[in-house]
């Protein structure tokens, strides 16, 4: 028998792979936390702020937002520290992963000129590629325009075919302006010694494996590969064992793990660490795949944006709260002015009143607003407690 994990062990590495159990090296910031996760999933829905911006803030606390946006899209010309591409979904990840993700861009090519339901035109790739060359990086609008009408998914030929060429890394995404994606040519934004595709398939997967790992810190094989969205692989075990994890039993999971051997170094040392209270995304990688989330908290998650407002349980964008290691609550937030609303918010135990409040707080006073006004409570019975501690923390 190998390694046997209890679920608190598997917990406390799952936190601290995601930086968010002990200390944080706040000296690299939103770059580090970059790096440590491999990956931070982009969304367009901007509640409290947007996902990407959650997510370092979630870990450093309340860094400033124009920080967050240049250490995403702020580079030099050749020297770019990141890019977007589809990883768990469309992500911003360190520039380093370029030659990882050859394997798909290489599916993306063997697509050929189809590229959804539309057959692309080699004369409008080929002058997108032209115009990007002669005039510099251009967003959609420049050119020629997003939509064929103001529908959000009705792209024009020429959104087709650039996201085409992004998917294909024939143009590469390094910046945006406000939230329009600023293509350029790979070879001019790319380090060229990271310009290659020189992993072969077998060698992205090991990668992509060993970098889930290491940012799950314990984990299934399903966990494994939804990190980066993988096919199942054959012999995945040889897979795992090549990407350097070493297989656990966790008490209850009650199927195969692995574990990154830096976390298991941690349980060993017994290492302990701050717990950080906050809000969470509900992008966020510590709680991208339901039934993990299940699985080490308990915690039953669901972005209900896309679901009927008739049908909604927690609330549009309702944000996890994290406390003391667990997810103890959840909030569904809005602004009005300088207030901050909880429109829907629920708390597992009494306990979990002040951490909601503190999270509350600082949240609000990250995006600028003064005030905290919350609607609904779950239980209804914890509301004068809450809004108690509230005004207790203002």
């Amino acid at each position: 028998m190998g390694t046997v994990l209890s679920a608190a062990d598997a917990r406390r590495a799952a936190l601290r792979a995601q930086g968010l159990l002990g200390a944080v090296d706040r000296r690299a910031g939103v770059p580090g936390v970059l790096r440590l996760l491999g990956a931070v999933q982009l969304d367009t829905i901007s509640v409290l702020a947007r996902s990407q911006e959650l997510v370092p803030f979630a870990r450093l606390g309340p860094i400033g937002r124009p920080a967050i946006h240049s250490a995403y899209w702020s580079h030099e010309p050749g020297a770019a520290r990141t890019f977007e591409y589809w990883a768990h979904a469309a992500c911003v990840l360190p520039v380093e992963e370029w030659p990882m993700m050859a394997l798909r861009r290489r599916h993306y090519r063997a697509r050929g000129g189809v590229w959804g339901n539309e057959v692309i035109s080699a004369a409008t790739l080929a002058e997108i590629v032209g115009r990007l060359a002669a005039e510099g990086p251009l967003t959609t609008t420049e050119l020629g325009g997003a939509r064929k009408t103001p529908g959000w998914w009705d792209w024009s030929e020429v959104k087709v075919a650039v996201e085409r060429l992004l998917a294909t890394g024939e143009v590469v995404c390094v910046e945006r302006r406000g939230w329009r994606r600023v293509y350029d040519l790979p070879q001019r934004a790319i380090p060229a010694h990271l310009l290659h595709d020189d992993l072969d398939d077998h060698a992205c997967t090991v990668r992509m494996i060993a970098l889930a790992g290491r940012a799950l810190g314990v984990a299934t094989r399903s966990d494994l590969l939804d990190y980066h969205r993988l096919k199942p692989q054959a012999r995945f075990e040889a897979l795992a064992e090549e990407a350097g994890l070493a297989p656990v039993e966790v008490e209850g999971w009650g199927r195969q793990a692995w574990a990154d051997p830096a976390a298991l170094a941690a349980l060993e040392s017994g290492a302990g660490g701050r717990h950080r209270t906050t809000l969470l995304s509900p992008f966020d990688s510590l709680v991208w795949e339901r039934r993990r989330t299940e699985r080490i908290f308990g915690f039953s998650h669901r972005l209900e944006a896309y679901v009927p407002k008739a049908e909604r349980v927690h609330g549009y964008y309702a944000m996890p709260l994290l406390h003391g290691g667990r997810l103890v609550g959840r909030v569904d937030p809005a602004r009005e002015g300088g207030t901050l609303i909880g429109r829907q918010v629920s708390m597992a135990t009494a306990k979990a009143v002040r951490p909601m409040a503190r999270a509350l707080r600082e949240a609000a006073a990250w995006v600028g607003c003064d005030a905290v006004r919350v609607e609904a409570v779950t239980p209804v019975e914890l509301a004068p407690a809450l809004r108690a501690a509230l005004a207790a923390e203002g």
